[in-house]
Order: structure tokens, then C-alpha cells, then sequence
């Protein structure tokens, strides 16, 4: 009955490589990150960055080279191999650096040196002079070059930074010019004070909530699939009583006004009067519009709540499915701390400059200038990438699942098996896809860093076109990532390249566009049910044990602590589930599209799924032949009975 000149979906029939091309640009972009790395360990920067540098250019604890120009270059450092600031409060806010003469030291002064004299003491007694090499210690008292070139005193009792050889001082106090010009609300150290011993005395408590939120987050994913039902009966009632109430008050609003402002014959009573009634007026029309979409959409929650259902069947098969965001979460931090540690390595490369006041700096020369840039790409391709990768492993296990008849044949763990395919045959498709959203989030990007530069500069207009550009290019970003996520789950199903993959979800998913429709609000706001109910457990029980120690803590940050955290794992694994809904929606849309449960035609969908189909053709056949909207969207359904 239904064939269509189009290809036919085979589901996991064939494996093939897809998208190589892209994949081999992939692995030339993460070479040239390397050679980033290379090059910056290379020319000395790694060892800049780890065992630190004086004023003079010389690196600290080793031979030096002499540079052109510049005194007291090309030192034998080997004996001071600590970095000592003499004035290491003074830091420069724009620059991010503090502004002061540095030296090598063989040792940091542990306690306070209040004069001269002490410095010369300290010098002669542990060997490590802190004046600048041109001084000896036995000139500090009488040299009158001693006020520019020894530290401010007196000096802070310091200890070295571990693993990156700088003498910081012990009392933070000193850094409290330069926090108050980050929070300015911090002028008063002592509520900064409170709040960090608030969260050190309740640390126990802290992380016993967090692990409760874990908990908590992995129950309601074995549940939701029990309690969807009751969950889109609660949002039904809210958003009704919701427009409701507020169309009334508005209402209510007005004729209290009206009586009241007959007495007043002002203007502004009058505005005010003539503001309500407008409210009033698009608040009634949002509820009608509001009650009309229930109403046509009443249908379309039933697949929503099957899908959650099997949604849940999926996770009982699945548990791996899980601990996915995990993988995901450790994968991101390693490469994040590699491109940190690549970015600092890059703040100290170059070749040495004397810069104004005669001191050396480092500055990158020609074309290697715009090695930052290719870095930046590198780390929002990449992370994507990761991303991506993550979509299509859930993706490749998801439809395992659905188009294995016997759920005994399934494979010992279809992760695994999943991720395996990823690798073999469609990591090419995940870069082109990953791409394709960094050319969004780059122009964003930079688009987000001219409005911060103009918020001082009055030009309303310009700032206004620039927000209107960022919001169109976040949600065609948003769009993208939805069509991106079915793109995959067509390429696990079919093994084609991600262009024929997104074209073939697309028309599905626009064949199917009032039941995507559904998923995405019914199913979006039940996650989000689902995540407030574990925010207000975690603090629920947040407060309730903070209260007991009350008396002498601040309990304010460790429960906004707990809570921000309790929100981001429900939110982590709430994603794994949407995901795992939509890639079920795709799966369940193209089944109906091709098969119609005639012999040699069946469905591979679950009981639930069979039974809201089954509902939906008596349904049809009630409201007479495929008459109406539901029948043009369940046509290919029909099939054999109808012929």
C-alpha cells in the first residue's frame, strides 16, 4: 500500500563510514591544537609558567641566556628558585598582573620583616637576599639605590604557591583591594568571613544533601515513568487555575479602579484604568487561545505519556544510560584543564620585549599572534564535539533497543556496542555536526563581547539591534541542536551521511510537527517539574538540618550551594532522559510511517506505544474515514485494514 519513491528506512541493516572527509579535517584541527601545545612547551613557556620569571627575563632555578639590552639578564639562577614580588599588592586590574618588580629567591620570607635591617638579617642569615641583584646584602642599610630597589616594607610573612615556585603572602588581607574591585559588596570583610565559616562548619552537611540529590535524581528517573500521568494532570490544572485566577484578578483589578476613579477625575487614574482594561483584555484572550491548544493538543499528550513510559522501560534495559552524563562530565574537565594549562602557557610565550620602564615581556610576533584564536575555536569545536559524541552514543543505544524484536537478543551492554559503532563508523558525522553549531556560537560570541564593551557607551539603538542579533543566533543555536540530535539518531538508524540523515528527520519530524509540538512543551515542562521537585527535597532537607545549627552559622550559602547543585545533576540526568524521549519519538514516528502490524509489515514498538495507536485508529474510525486532522496524521497507519 505505501510505497513511496523515497529510500526506505533499514534499521541497523548495514554499517558504513560516514562523513570521513569531515573527520579527517577533525583530526588536522586537534594536530594543529597540539602543535599549539608543542610550540608554546618549546619555546620555553611550560617551564616559564611552572618555575616563574624575574623583571629580567630570566627563569628561575636554572642558567639563563643573556638578552640585547636588557641588565641583569643571563643570570645562573640555579640556587633561588622561588619568585619573590616586592610590592605583591599592587595589582593591575585591567592588565591582570601585579605591577611590581620581581625577583629570584633561594627562600620566601616566612615571617614578617618589618625594617632594612631586617631584610639584611634575613639575607644574611637564610641566604636569600631580597633586594635586587645589584645590591649586596651588607649595602641594604647604607645604599641610598635601597628605597627603589628593595621591597616595600614591611614585608608579608609568605610561603610558596605549590608546584608554581611564587611566594604569595600567608594574610589574604593583602588582595583585599583587589577583591573589593571584583565584589564590591565584600567591603566588609566580615560577612565574607561569616559566610565561608558558615559553609566550612556545615561541609558534612553540604555534601550529605548533594549525595541526596544524586539520589533523589536517579529514584525519579525510575518513577517518572509511573507518575507522568499524574504529572501532566498537575500541569493541566496549573496552568488552568494559573490563567484563570490571573484573568480574573486583572478583571477584579479593573472594576475596583473604575469605582474608585469615578470619585478622582486625574489623568493618571485614567491611564492606570485604561492599562488594567488592556491587561485584562490580552490576558483573557491568552486563556481562551491557551484553553483552545489544550484542547487540540489533548490527544497528543497520550503519546507523550507513552513515550515517557517506555522512556522508562529504556533506562530498566539500559542502566548505563545513567551513568552517561558522567563519561560526558570527566571527559569535558580533562580537556578543559588541558586547554587552561595550554592558555597559560600562551600568556607566557614570545620573545623577550623590553617593555617602557626597562623590564622584559613576553610578546607572541607576527603571524603566531593568532594562535589564541585557533585556540578558542579549538575549545568550543572540541567540547561540542564531546557533546555530540555523548547524543550519539545514547542515540546508537536507544535505537538498538527499539528495533530489537526479542528483548532477550539485545546485546550484553548496547552502550557499549554503541559506542563502539561511534567510533568505527560515525565520528565524521558527529564532527560535521558539532561544527555546524560552532559556526553558530562563534559570531554569538563575539557579538556578546561587543555589547559588554558598549555597556558604558549611551547608543541605545546600536546595543538593541546587537541583543535582537544575539537572541535570533541562540535560538537558531537551540534549533540547530534539536535537528542536529534527530540527524543522529537517523545516521545510528541508517548509517547515512549527516546531511541525508538531517533532511530525512526533518521531513519526518514536519510530517509529525503538532505531535513534536506536544513532546517538546509536555514533555520539556514535566523534566522541569521533575527538576523543581528535587531542587525543593534537597532543600527542604537542607533546612531542616541547618536549622539545627543555627546559632552560629550563616545558612543562607550552603543551601543556595546545595541547591545550584541539586538543580545541575537533576538537570544532567533529566537531559539524558529528554534525550532518550526524542530519540524514541523518531524511532516510533518512522515505524508508524512503514510499518502497519500487517504480516511482513510489523511494528517493532512497545505495548504502550501499540495500544495509543490502536486508540488513535478507533479514534479515526469514529470520526469517519480518515476524516479530519487526525486522519491526514495517521494516514500511513491505516494501511491494510482500510484497503
Amino acid at each position: 500500500s505505501h510505497k513511496s519513491s523515497k529510500r526506505e528506512w533499514k534499521p541497523l541493516e548495514d554499517h558504513s563510514c560516514t562523513d570521513v572527509p569531515w573527520l579527517l579535517l577533525f583530526i588536522l584541527f586537534c594536530i594543529g591544537m597540539g602543535f599549539i601545545c608543542g610550540f608554546s612547551i618549546a619555546t620555553g613557556a611550560a617551564a616559564r609558567l611552572l618555575s616563574g620569571y624575574d623583571s629580567y627575563g630570566n627563569i628561575c632555578g636554572q642558567k639563563n641566556v643573556k638578552v640585547e639590552g636588557i641588565i641583569n639578564s643571563g643570570l645562573d639562577l640555579t640556587h633561588k628558585k622561588y619568585v619573590f614580588f616586592l610590592d605583591p599588592c599592587n595589582i593591575d586590574l585591567v592588565h591582570q598582573r601585579i605591577k611590581s618588580l620581581a625577583l629570584c629567591v633561594s627562600a620566601c620570607p616566612r615571617k614578617e620583616l618589618k625594617t632594612l635591617a631586617d631584610i639584611q638579617k634575613f639575607a644574611e642569615t637564610n641566604g636569600s637576599s631580597l633586594c635586587s641583584y645589584e645590591l649586596q646584602p651588607s649595602e641594604y642599610t647604607t645604599d641610598p639605590r635601597a628605597a627603589k630597589l628593595c621591597p616595600k616594607y614591611p614585608v608579608p610573612e609568605s610561603a610558596p604557591i605549590p608546584f608554581f615556585h611564587r611566594c604569595a603572602p600567608v594574610n589574604i588581607s593583602c588582595y583585599a583591594k583587589f577583591a573589593e574591585a571584583l565584589i564590591t559588596f565584600v567591603s566588609d570583610s566580615s560577612v565574607l568571613h561569616r559566610l565561608i565559616s558558615g559553609v566550612m562548619t556545615s561541609k558534612e552537611i553540604i555534601m550529605g544533601l548533594c549525595l541526596l540529590s544524586l539520589v533523589l535524581s536517579m529514584i525519579l528517573m525510575v518513577i517518572i515513568r509511573y507518575i507522568s500521568r499524574v504529572l501532566v494532570w498537575i500541569l493541566t490544572i496549573l496552568v488552568i487555575l494559573g490563567s484563570l485566577g490571573g484573568t480574573g484578578v486583572l478583571w477584579w483589578l479593573y472594576a475596583k479602579q473604575r469605582i474608585s476613579a469615578s470619585a478622582v477625575e486625574t489623568q493618571i487614574a485614567k491611564d492606570n484604568l485604561q492599562a488594567l482594561l488592556i491587561y485584562a483584555i490580552s490576558a483573557t484572550i491568552f486563556t481562551v487561545i491557551l484553553f483552545l491548544i489544550m484542547l487540540i493538543m489533548r490527544k497528543r499528550v497520550a503519546l507523550t505519556i507513552a513515550l515517557f513510559h517506555v522512556a522508562g522501560k529504556v533506562f530498566i534495559h539500559l542502566p548505563l544510560l545513567v551513568f552517561q552524563p558522567f563519561w560526558t562530565f570527566f571527559v569535558l574537565i580533562l580537556f578543559w584543564t588541558y586547554w587552561i594549562t595550554v592558555l597559560l602557557f600562551l600568556g607566557t610565550t614570545g620573545s623577550p620585549v623590553p617593555n617602557e620602564e626597562g623590564f622584559v615581556e613576553f610578546r607572541m610576533v607576527g603571524p603566531l599572534k593568532y594562535m589564541w584564536w585557533y585556540h578558542v575555536v579549538g575549545l568550543i569545536w572540541i567540547s561540542e564535539f564531546i557533546l555530540a559524541c555523548q547524543q550519539m552514543t545514547v542515540a546508537g543505544a536507544v535505537v538498538t533497543y527499539y528495533f530489537t524484536r526479542e528483548k532477550r537478543n539485545l546485546p550484553f551492554t548496547p552502550i557499549l556496542a554503541s559506542v563502539n559503532r561511534l567510533v568505527c563508523y560515525h565520528l565524521g558525522t558527529v564532527a560535521k555536526g558539532s561544527f555546524i553549531i560552532t559556526l553558530v556560537k562563534i559570531p554569538r560570541m563575539i557579538l556578546m563581547y561587543i555589547h559588554t564593551q558598549l555597556k558604558g557607551k549611551e547608543n541605545a539603538c546600536a546595543r538593541c539591534m546587537l541583543k535582537a542579533c544575539i537572541c535570533c543566533l541562540w535560538c537558531l543555536e537551540k534549533c540547530l541542536t534539536y535537528l542536529n540530535q534527530n540527524a543522529y539518531t537517523a545516521t545510528a538508524i541508517n548509517s547515512t551521511n549527516f546531511c541525508t540523515s538531517a533532511k530525512d528527520a526533518f521531513v519526518i519530524l514536519v510530517e509529525n510537527a503538532l505531535r513534536v509540538a506536544a513532546i517538546n512543551t509536555v514533555g520539556d515542562f514535566m523534566l522541569f517539574l521533575g527538576k523543581v521537585l528535587i531542587v525543593c527535597s534537597t532543600g527542604l532537607a537542607g533546612i531542616m538540618l541547618l536549622n539545627y545549627q543555627r546559632d552560629y552559622t550563616i545558612w543562607v550559602l550552603p543551601l543556595i550551594i546545595v541547591c545550584l547543585f541539586a538543580f545541575l545533576v537533576a538537570h544532567c540526568f533529566l537531559s539524558i532522559y529528554e534525550m532518550v524521549v526524542d530519540v524514541l519519538f523518531l524511532c516510533f514516528a518512522i515505524d508508524t510511517k512503514y510499518n502497519d502490524g500487517s504480516p511482513g509489515r510489523e511494528f517493532y514498538m512497545d505495548k504502550v506505544l501499540m495500544e495509543f495507536v490502536e486508540n488513535s485508529r478507533k479514534s479515526m474510525k469514529e470520526a469517519g474515514r480518515g476524516g479530519g486532522a487526525e486522519g491526514r496524521e495517521l494516514k500511513p497507519m491505516v494501511g491494510a485494514d482500510e484497503e
